[in-house]
This record gives structure tokens, C-alpha cells and sequence, in this order.
């Protein structure tokens, strides 16, 4: 390994990379731009859309860490895919293949603030995991695409195959922590509360939940969702938070842990950590396997465009 960086380094230098593959097709920013996203709801000037937009503009800066739950989806933040079986993490076909992530960041959606907190999001999965995200390709089949133009902030759950959205409402969505757990769905992860054995570390209070919310807290059994062996976990940032879908301000979840606190959204807990690891380890080790020029460059490419 430390000879495959310091190879990269090397690279870096010798080749003045800027970040962006060269491809033909451009914008005047350089990106290579994808094609039309498939992965969309009704726009903000839907009317129910058009609601949640203004609901979750008008969130003061401190109510925003849970924008997510306002956004109208499955689960509150999860764009189901209607060609595909709703399944998650056992299931190694929604991983990103060698541990690799395209992505496009629309500029039209987002100010140079709002990208560089979106890096900052992607940085935190490079220097906490073996994930690395790099700039979308005219090669690439499979990418996501933040864009901030849509209500709402959503995501799908694992890699859906050509073109999918992580959709951060500007203004309302752009909180690291949601970042973050948005970018989490996208490799693979449900809410940790739909847990198979939630019941056993926290109390649903159903007699708090918004009417037409309870589908929501529904649970995923084994066979769909996984916690490799570590456990659940009070710190995740795929917790709902204590009052989600609450229609009374009262409290939705309690942890049967005395002194616990959900629905942190700082960035990943160390089991958030540990659990990707575990889902990428085998596609990580078939990268570094790998060891070739290609993903030599991939690796640079990934470096070089979110730590300049």
C-alpha cells in the first residue's frame, strides 16, 4: 500500500491532474455532465412538493439537521426504485463495484460553499473508510448526482444501476450531518431503527406518530438488512431522531438504554464505520488487488479533486 501512494503522489505531480477526466463532452466548469437523472419526484412546483419545499426552507438553521424527515418519501428520505426489489444490505448487488463512487455535483444547483460542504461530506468517507468517490466520466455507467433543485433531501439505498440523485433542497438540506447520511443510503444503508431486533433498544410510542406516518417505523427482517456483528447503534447517523413524524412534539422513539441520545448528526459513529467497512471490505481488497494503472488513476483522480 505504501507503494501504491507513493506511486500516486508521483502521478499527481507528473501528470498536473486537475481532478476532471478529460472527456468531449463538457460544461464551461470542466465537468464531463451526465445525462438526464431518472431518479426524480414531482418538482417544487408540484403542490405537495411545492409544500414541503417551503416547510423545509422555513426551518430555522437549528431545526435543519432533521430536514431529511420532512421530505415526503418513503421512510421520510428514501427514493424507492420501482424497477427493483426493496432490498439493502445483504444484497451485494446495490454495492459500488472496487469500492468506487462516480459523482456529479450540479454547480448550478449549489455556491462554492455549498460544494465545498458537500466535499467535506465525501472527505469524511475517504479518511473513515476504504469508499473513494471520484468525478463522473463519460466512461461511467453507474454515478450519483447531487443536485439541490428538487424539494425534499433524498436519496436512493445502494447503487441502483445507471443514473441516481442525492437531492440536498437548497436552502433547507445543506447540514453536514445530512450530507453525510444521505451519502450513507447511497452505499447501501437503511435508517437504523428499521432494524430487525429495534424492539430489543427502543420503544416505538405509536400513540405520537402523525396520522399516515406509521409506515415509516416499519422493520426489515434479517434477510434484508444486516448488522455484521456489531450491534445497534444509539450514535448512528441513521437514527431517526427521538420526535420523528411526531405530531404532538413528544417523543416518537425512546432508547431502552438509560442516558442514550438518537439521531445525532455530526458525521459517522464508529459503528457507522465499522458496518461499511464490513459491507466493503471484499470490494476495497479487490481494488487494491488489483494495483493497476487504471485504478492508480481513479485513486488519484479521487484525491485530487476533493483535496484541492
Amino acid at each position: 500500500m505504501l507503494c501504491l501512494r507513493i506511486l500516486v503522489i508521483c502521478l499527481m505531480v507528473i501528470k498536473g491532474y486537475n481532478g476532471y477526466p478529460a472527456t468531449s463532452h463538457k460544461a464551461t466548469h470542466g465537468h464531463s455532465i451526465p445525462p438526464v437523472t431518472r431518479f426524480s419526484r414531482p418538482s417544487k412546483e408540484n403542490i405537495d412538493s411545492q409544500e414541503i419545499y417551503l416547510k423545509i426552507k422555513s426551518l430555522a438553521p437549528e431545526e435543519r439537521q432533521n430536514a431529511w424527515e420532512m421530505s415526503g418519501l418513503f421512510e421520510g428520505d428514501i427514493m424507492e426504485n420501482k424497477n427493483v426489489a426493496r432490498n439493502g444490505l445483504t444484497d451485494d448487488e446495490f454495492r459500488w463495484p472496487d469500492g468506487i463512487v462516480p459523482v456529479f455535483i450540479n454547480e448550478d444547483d449549489f455556491d462554492q460553499e455549498d460544494i465545498a460542504m458537500i466535499k467535506a461530506a465525501l472527505k469524511e468517507y475517504h479518511e473513515k473508510t476504504c469508499l473513494r468517490f471520484r468525478a463522473y466520466n463519460e466512461k461511467d455507467s453507474d454515478y450519483v448526482v447531487f443536485q439541490g433543485s428538487e424539494a425534499g433531501c433524498w436519496s436512493s439505498v445502494g447503487r441502483q444501476g445507471k443514473e441516481q440523485v442525492i437531492n440536498l433542497q437548497n436552502p433547507g438540506c445543506m447540514k453536514h450531518g445530512t450530507i453525510v447520511h444521505e451519502i450513507m443510503h447511497a452505499v447501501g444503508f437503511y435508517h437504523q431503527q428499521s432494524s430487525f431486533d429495534r424492539d430489543e433498544y427502543v420503544k416505538i410510542i405509536w400513540a405520537n406518530i402523525e396520522k399516515g406516518k406509521e409506515h415509516n417505523f416499519e422493520k426489515y427482517d434479517s434477510n434484508t438488512v444486516t448488522d455484521y456483528g456489531v450491534g445497534y447503534d444509539y450514535q448512528s447517523v441513521m437514527h431517526y431522531s427521538s420526535k420523528a413524524f411526531s405530531k404532538n412534539g413528544n417523543m416518537t422513539i425512546v432508547p431502552k438504554k438509560e442516558d442514550e441520545i438518537i439521531g445525532q448528526r455530526n458525521g459517522m459513529s464508529d459503528k457507522d464505520m465499522i458496518k461499511l467497512g464490513a459491507m466493503y471490505n471484499s470490494e476495497c481488497k479487490k481494488r487494491d488487488e488489483k494495483n493497476d494503472e487504471e485504478i492508480i488513476t481513479e485513486i488519484t483522480d479521487s484525491l485530487t479533486w476533493l483535496f484541492d
